[in-house]
């Protein structure tokens, strides 16, 4: 029988004789098995960093409508208008390459790709010819989930059809606090059936919480936006004490998705279906 529960409290389904052997490195301590707890923390850090991953990268989205190759006013000028069809409810400002948006200021839409923003986003057009780039500024933005206060830079490789994100930034998860500060450099790519239904990430994300600092090697990370959970990739994360787990990500049906916590010794997989709700195996 299939235990429910939900995506906050997936590591605690795991039982108390259930250890995980931290990959080894050149301390005593990352040689210790990792307790359930540690477990707990490791799992609970990647998925609230993850929320404010998510919402970042959906605003980088948004920011990416305008014709290759018009001068960066113009271009600019036709992100407002996208932002204003798709966004009623923000109030944007545009001084000549920069546009300063500020969601939820006026009635109306303020919901995009599932996540409804809140917060102020700061978008310029720095060059839109051979090459585009665009810097991005988030003071307070939030999805009802987390709230994000950062920085991006982000650039366009036309050759391979992807974009380069490199970011920093002070992250929070609304329901309990728990907080980070961190860097990360991601190359996305869109999945086979657009940028529409979502897109793919490989890269790494670092971040410093209240344990200390999360190293997060991201491999073939597929995310799409109606999804709780990616459907393909792994995460390979490294604790502050230098102990290491692995997750990764298999779509199982339309409905569900198989999330599997472990390393090279142990490993625990559950069901995710489209909810968020949580099923062990």
């Amino acid at each position: 029988m299939m235990r429910a529960t939900t995506i906050g409290t997936l590591a605690a389904t795991l039982t108390l004789s259930a250890f995980l052997t931290g990959c080894p490195k050149d301390s005593e301590e990352s040689s210790e098995p990792m307790t359930l707890g540690e477990a707990r923390e490791a799992l609970e850090e990647s998925q609230a960093e993850s929320e404010a991953a998510s919402l970042q990268q959906n605003t980088v989205e948004i920011s990416t409508n305008f014709t290759i190759g018009k001068a960066v006013k113009d271009a600019a000028g036709e992100l407002k208008t996208f932002i204003q069809t798709q966004l009623p409810c923000a109030e944007i400002t545009l001084v000549d390459a920069t546009l300063s948006v500020t969601y939820g200021a006026k009635p109306g839409n303020c919901i995009y790709r599932g996540q409804k923003f809140s917060g102020t986003h700061v978008v310029k057009v720095e060059k839109n010819e051979d090459e585009i780039v665009v810097d991005h500024e988030w003071k307070e933005i939030s999805n009802g989930k987390v709230k994000v206060t950062g920085t991006a830079h982000v650039t366009w490789d036309f050759d391979s059809k992807s974009r380069r994100v490199e970011y920093e930034g002070t992250w929070t998860r609304i329901a309990d606090g728990r907080s980070g500060t961190g860097t990360g450099d991601i190359t996305q790519t869109a999945l086979p059936n657009g940028v529409t239904e979502g897109i793919q990430i490989d890269g790494s994300r670092s971040w410093t919480g209240t344990k200390g600092r999360w190293d997060l090697a991201v491999q073939g990370i597929q995310v799409r936006w109606v999804d709780p959970v990616p459907q393909a990739g792994t995460y390979r994360l490294a604790s502050p004490k230098g102990r290491s787990l692995v997750l990764s990500f298999a779509r199982v049906d339309g409905d569900t998705i198989a999330v599997t916590l472990g390393n090279d010794t142990k490993s625990f997989t559950f069901n995710v279906n489209a909810l968020g709700v949580v099923a062990e195996k």
